[in-house]
């Protein structure tokens, strides 16, 4: 019996996408709910898992545009397991990939500092102790293929002999993802069809980083998962835009659509750039429930596991520079939001408390607005209200 592997559903609007990866060849034999090749769409990228046991054959190329319900392969569920073929395939597994990268790090190359490789050019990088970052990929999003570690491996005594090279001898070409493009393409739409304006504010974080520090082992063993600072943010900006509904509406036309809902986009840094997954309705719930949903959204954003269900939707977003070291940023508003918060490093800073100077662990903050439709005022009163809140996390806990 042949089993048709179709293009799965990727969401509302969307009627096509890109295979950008077969981790399986024609005549390997596949397990039910081994993933089998990568779609990506405009929107997110995702494995997709096979639905039955069998052998497949692929009709389809890497690269190629398929649209929604399209067969891209069969899969002949009556075939035998050949023998050793696991072997065969071409992709890693997970227990490989793991090695792989273990290997990796020990010689102080991660798999996210690296670009992708093949299996058996990793293999051969690691017969010859070649770092992944040296070898140029010629592959699909610059991956390398083990005719490229051959390349490198033979280049390297005639590169020795060369004389200098041009500059333009030295500079690689690498195609963007699509995924990257269409980053490109809203952020660009987001900057030149609206009245982008940046302000600012601090809060003292002192309050809620004794309150952190005094209840999250028992936060932890209670609800397993820990207790950062991002759930608290998102109770304050829900507040926030409960009182200042222009940060939570968009532009439409001559129009403006006020949403009386809160779904709230967190941003994470991704290697095929940064993703906003959606929080629905955020207001509705508890700082447990919203730190399990961040840890959640973030772990399946970096292994390509959401569904476009999940990456759309989002009425305001909050992106946090603070944990890659930043100290003040002017973020850009994913379209077609209006607004989004900015959250900074924390740093310890003097600063004037009751006519006294003391030291205090103090972040930037910063909330970047479509002028055409929210004014300075309700800007600055949103940044304010966010600080109070977040600076008396009592009143966020009960609700005041």
């Amino acid at each position: 019996m042949s089993e048709e592997i179709k293009v799965p559903s990727l969401g509302e609007s969307v009627t096509s996408g890109y295979i950008s990866t077969w981790f399986k060849q024609s005549g390997d034999y596949v397990e039910e709910g081994e993933d089998i090749f990568e779609l990506e769409s405009d929107k997110a990228t995702m494995a997709i898992p096979s639905p039955v046991s069998g052998v497949i054959t692929i009709e389809a190329e890497e690269e190629s545009e398929v649209e929604v319900g399209e067969v891209v392969a069969t899969i002949d569920t009556e075939a035998a397991r050949p023998e050793g073929a696991a072997e065969k395939q071409e992709h890693p597994r997970a227990g490989e990939q793991e090695q792989s990268e273990k290997q990796e790090q020990e010689v102080g190359e991660t798999a996210a500092e690296a670009p992708p490789a093949s299996p058996s050019a990793r293999r051969l990088m690691e017969e010859h102790s070649i770092y992944r970052s040296t070898v140029a990929g010629s592959g699909k999003d610059g991956r390398i293929t083990k005719q490229d570690v051959q390349q490198h491996i033979e280049g390297r005594e005639a590169d020795s002999e060369k004389p200098r090279e041009s500059a333009e001898s030295r500079q690689e070409r690498r195609p963007m993802s699509r995924i990257r493009q269409k980053i490109a393409e809203n952020l660009v739409a987001s900057k030149q069809n609206a009245a982008h304006l940046t302000t600012f504010n601090e809060i003292d974080m002192k309050r809620v980083m004794e309150l952190r520090s005094r209840y999250k082992d028992r936060f932890l063993e209670k609800h397993g998962v820990k207790l950062g600072f991002m759930s608290f943010f998102i109770k304050a900006c829900c507040e926030a835009l409960k009182t200042y509904p222009q940060a939570n509406s968009f532009v439409d036309g001559t129009d403006v659509l006020y949403n009386t809902y809160y779904n709230i986009g967190i941003a994470v840094s991704t290697e095929r750039g940064l993703i906003v997954p959606v929080i629905k309705d955020a207001d509705r719930l508890t700082i447990d429930e919203l730190e399990k949903s961040v840890a959640d959204l973030a772990v399946r954003a970096r292994d390509k596991k959401l569904s476009v269900e999940e990456m759309t939707g989002g009425t305001f977003s909050i992106t946090n520079g603070g944990i890659f070291g930043s100290l003040l940023s002017t973020p850009i508003p994913t379209p077609p939001q209006s607004a989004v918060l900015g959250m900074h490093a924390i740093e310890e800073r003097p600063v004037a408390v009751d006519g006294e100077v003391v030291v205090r662990p103090m972040m930037y903050i910063a909330l970047t607005y479509d002028h055409r439709i929210m004014d300075g005022r309700e800007a600055v009163r949103f940044l304010v209200m966010v600080k109070q809140l977040v600076e008396d996390p009592d009143r966020l806990l009960l609700n005041l």
